[in-house]
Order: C-alpha cells, then structure tokens, then sequence
C-alpha cells in the first residue's frame, strides 16, 4: 500500500510498509468504508442470533466450510457441483481432516473425525443431507485442487493460533495442506522463485505480481499490520489481506484460495465469526452490480483488479465488494439454519 496525502491508495506496485500508525484505520475512512462494514456486521450479528445455532453451530459450520471450499475452488477455476462434491465426500471419501473450521482444536467436537487416506463416510452431522441443494446435477470427481480446499477449510481452526502469533508460518501451512496431491512436494509452502520451470497460475488475470524480493518485503508489512494494534473492523483487515495477498500471489499457485482462506481467518481470529458460520467465498460469487443502497459493487475479478492497479477509488472497490459479499455469506448460512431448523422441526 502507499500513501497519498492522508489516505492510502493501491497502485499496480503498492508499498506493504506501515505507513502510519494505524493505517488499517486509513482504508476504513474510505468513503462508504464503514457503513458498508457495519451492513456486514448486523447481516453476522443477525445469523449468530439464529435459534439454531444453540444445539447445531457445529452443522453449520461445516455445511458452511464445505460450500467455502466448493466456491474459492470455482473462483480458483476449479468447478464442481455442491451436490457433486457432497457425494464424493460422503461416498468415495477424501484425505481431508474434518475438524470443523471454527471449533478449538484443543476440544474438538465429538463428531469432527479423521477420514482415512484410503477413504471414508463423513459423519451424517458433518454434512447435513437433510439441506436442500441449490446446484446442478453432480459433476464428475473432484479436481485435486477442489479436495486441497475442502482439507484447507476443514483445518482453519487449528491454524488460527498459528494465524496469530506467526501468519508467514501460517500462510505456508496452508499452501502444504492445499497443493498436496496437486504441486511438487519441493514447492508446497515455499515462496515462489522470479524464474523456474512453472508457469506463474493468474486465473483472476491480474497481471504479472511483484519481483520476489518486494513481495517478501511487503509480506513483512502484511504481517505487521496483523499484529498491531487497529480499529478498522474486522472487514476491512479481512479484505486488505485478502487483497493484498492477491495483489502479492507469495507462492505463485493457487494463491487466490490461500487468499480467501487468510480473510476468513481474520474473521474467525478477530471475533467477527468466530465459529466460522459464514459462507463467506459465496458471497464474492455472488455479489451482484448494485447492492441494496444502490451503491455500484463490483464482482470479485474487477473488484480484485481494482484494488491491484487502482488509487483509493480501487481499494474502495474492493473493500466495499468484500463487506457485500459478506452480507451476502451470512444470508447464505442464515439460509442453511432455517433448513436445518425446517428439517429437525
């Protein structure tokens, strides 16, 4: 990020240094910043209220983790049906750890379960068959990069206290869980390099992202404003990092659902969601042309390029893009509680 006058701007080579002391604060000022972080805001405060959640947060989450895992994969270019992948994983099985996105790992939910390598049921609990499915039929079998999402949101949980005291160290854990059975096991967690024999993955068509050197140093940057103190809400912190690893793409594949998954740990680390209850990469699906203020949003791919090659008018885009789309998430959940409390009724 870098600084015009007083308030940041994004340009296509942004600055990841700390620029002021708070500077989080800064993108939060942004016209239209804050009443759109407060709409996302009473749209989670409305679902954690949900008579549901009393005796079935831990469903929720999981049908919530799986329709994430489903979206961030199709962003990524990855596309399966939710129905599609309901079935593989509660017929033919996957390595994915279920341990729900929001419980502690300390204290796991009694019907989190390993699947085993060699396949497995998931537990009825974990996938609720009773949810009505809005998709198309079942698809074909699942991408490897479609089951590296499912693993990667099955162990958010665990990975928030790593996300808190070390994100770099988290960042590169969940690029291992993510591209095992799809990347070299030589580049699974590892920075990219400007020159090798793999082809820099852009299926958002960002354009090419910074030299290897800068994107380390502003990574350090990243970092930093993630242990600093700041009073922007969680929003907004969820969609500067979103936006800048984006921006960044530190691993050179499959970055834009690492992306997706660090947004979403700031919201479970920052108390927005703790239970990771939003469906939040459905919600940058989603997202339409206006929002229900009549204020211009854009879809996820011009949002993201906004905020990569625009000033303060791009990182506006985006942040406001990125506060709709989780509005949006937490219908989407608000949605699956009514089903289940229809289906237990």
């Amino acid at each position: 990020m870098a600084r015009t006058g007083t308030l940041p701007t994004v340009n296509p080579r942004p600055s990841g240094s700390v620029l002021a002391a708070d500077p989080l604060a800064r993108v939060a000022a942004l016209p239209g910043v804050r009443e759109a972080a407060d709409r996302a805001r009473a749209a989670v405060d409305t679902l954690l209220r949900h008579r549901v959640l009393r005796r079935q947060s831990a469903e929720v989450t999981a049908e919530a983790s799986l329709r994430v895992a489903r979206a961030s994969a199709a962003l990524e270019g990855h596309e399966i049906s939710l129905d599609g992948l309901r079935g593989y994983l509660s017929g033919a099985g996957t390595d994915a750890p279920l341990i729900l996105a929001g419980e502690n790992p300390a204290t796991p939910n009694p019907a989190a379960q390993s699947v085993p390598p060699t396949g497995g049921e998931v537990p009825a609990g974990l996938l609720p068959a009773s949810l009505p499915s809005l998709d198309t039929p079942a698809l074909d079998q699942p991408s490897p990069v479609v089951l590296g999402t499912v693993r990667l949101c099955a162990e958010l949980g665990m990975l928030a206290p790593a996300w808190e005291r070390a994100p770099r160290q988290a960042l590169a854990r969940m690029h291992v869980l993510l591209g095992r059975g799809y990347l070299p096991d030589d580049e699974l967690g590892r920075p990219r390099a400007d020159a090798g024999t793999r082809e820099l993955l852009d299926p958002l068509r960002l354009g090419p992202p910074p030299h290897s050197v800068e994107t380390s140093v502003r990574l350090d940057g990243l970092t930093g404003l993630l242990v600093a103190p700041t009073t922007a809400p969680a929003v907004v912190v969820a969609a500067v990092v979103h936006g800048e690893l984006l921006a960044l793409r530190p691993f050179g594949a499959l970055d834009g659902i690492i992306a997706r998954a660090a947004a979403r740990l700031v919201l479970i680390s920052r108390g927005l969601d703790p239970k990771a209850l939003t469906a939040t990469d459905v919600g940058h699906l989603e997202v339409g042309q206006v929002d229900d203020s009549g204020t211009p949003v854009l879809g996820y791919r011009d949002a993201a390029a906004a905020y990569v090659n625009g000033g303060a008018q791009g990182v506006t885009a985006w942040v406001l893009h990125c506060a709709r789309a989780l509005e949006l998430a937490a219908r989407e959940s608000l949605a699956v509680c009514e089903a289940l409390g229809r289906a237990t009724a």
